[in-house]
């Protein structure tokens, strides 16, 4: 028996407490800073290899109940790429269609979906990590919190965010690859109910779309739903500011501006646009920070898992796909019966092995999106355009991860890895 606990209960850390809940041998603590689980942020997008998982984990149907529609597997719209900067009509040079397209929903429900299959007495409030020390009973990992309350666990798994707590203690002299780092975004969100103005709502159901300039700023329009199907169209406005990129960012990551503010970082933009701008109510600036990939994810019983590992920029919706896959994979390491407690550090390196260089690698990928959405780089010819803008296609619909991680699983359980390169 091994008695994981983790700090944070966003995305990553309850789809991780969900899927070892399926291992009865494993007892898991979850520790979150707030007296309550939240998200902010309007929408989620997640894509056919996450589907899967979560069908995998049991909650297919309930997750289909609140998606813009239920996943079928038939083809979809991933992105509509269309070029906007003009104050006539636009066009579009490209549209991204690959099997379930990209599966939209209202965060908040999202996150309520996996509450509803944590087990109970899982979860523990009002306990904010400060720090950790190996010095436990039986070399277990001790946690010490804000309040001056201490816990034990077997493996610490810091599914704590972007600003991690528990990131910062693991790299040490490392600590300089893992702060966050500002991107250079500008990203006024918000959901916007279709049914409380009198503009053409029916433009942007079902659609996701790219709206692109040949400058600094990009528009992801995505419909996402809350307390009715079609209710909320998510509005991600980016503007670039590149020149403040890998600077320290001092200010608050986000404040409340106006939508007239919004609209003048669009004008002159295509009918479309501005139609879809001047509704945006009560619209939030934020300061997109990302991670620089790291170098490690593991050492020794310490795990980094979400956003805490690879926090990313969101032009390809990845983030929280690869949050869910990170959960998936160590669920599967730990929960092998043969893992044992004197096998959870070979058991963490298998998952760093599976999951770094792929998140990783969808990092650097997103950074790349959003520069070609701005067409911020020079690309040689067309064809690599259409390579770059359908890298999804082969990411998040591929399920050689699956074959991958059980592979993994079975050589760990046949304790045939020696070491990892």
């Amino acid at each position: 028996m091994s008695f994981p606990g983790f700090g944070g209960g966003g995305i990553g850390g309850l789809c991780l407490a969900v899927a070892l809940s399926k291992y009865p041998d494993i007892q898991v603590d979850l520790y979150e800073a707030a007296e309550r689980f939240k998200e902010i942020g309007a929408g989620v997008m997640i894509w056919e290899r996450t589907w899967k998982i979560l069908s995998l984990l049991g909650m297919a149907s309930d997750f289909s109940r609140i998606a813009h529609a239920p996943p079928d597997g038939s083809l979809g719209v991933g992105f509509d790429y269309r070029k906007s900067d003009q104050p006539m009509e636009g066009f579009r040079f490209y549209l991204f269609q690959l099997p379930y397209g990209c599966i939209c929903f209202h965060r908040a429900h999202f996150l309520d979906v996996l509450v509803e299959h944590l087990p109970d007495g899982v979860a523990n409030f009002g306990k904010r990590l400060i720090s950790y020390s190996r010095n436990g009973p039986h070399n277990s990992v001790v946690l010490q919190f804000a309040d001056g309350a201490t816990a034990a666990c077997d493996i610490l798994v810091g599914c704590d965010g972007i600003k991690s707590t528990v990131r910062k203690q693991l790299l040490e002299e490392k600590a300089r690859d893992g702060h966050p780092e500002l991107l250079g975004l500008i990203d006024p969100m918000v959901g916007k109910p279709n049914d409380s103005d009198t503009y053409d709502g029916a433009l942007f159901t079902y659609k996701s779309m790219c709206y692109h300039s040949d400058g600094l700023s990009s528009i992801v329009a995505r419909t996402s739903y809350s307390i009715s199907r079609g209710s909320v169209v998510n509005v991600v406005a980016l503007v670039s500011q590149p020149e403040k990129r890998g600077h320290p960012f001092t200010d608050p990551w986000v404040v409340e501006c106006t939508t007239s503010e919004v609209l003048d970082c669009y004008a002159g933009w295509e009918p479309e646009v501005e139609e879809l701008l001047k509704h945006m109510k009560n619209p939030m600036r934020w300061a997109i920070h990302e991670l620089r990939p790291l170098p490690l994810y593991v050492a020794n019983n310490i795990a980094l898992l979400g956003d805490a590992a690879h926090a990313m920029a969101p032009h390809q919706g990845a983030g929280a796909g690869q949050a869910i896959e990170d959960a998936f994979v160590l669920a599967h390491l730990l929960g092998d019966p043969t893992t044992s407690r004197s096998d959870i550090p070979v058991a963490l390196l298998a998952y760093q092995y599976i999951r770094l260089p792929l998140a990783s690698h969808v990092q650097k990928e997103s950074y790349m999106s959003g520069m070609m959405y701005e067409f911020s780089v020079e690309l040689a010819v067309e064809d690599n355009a259409r390579r770059r803008i359908g890298e999804g296609e082969r990411l998040y619909a591929s399920n050689l991860f699956c074959a991958k991680t059980m592979q993994i699983v079975k050589l760990v359980a046949n304790n045939s890895i020696i070491h990892f390169n």
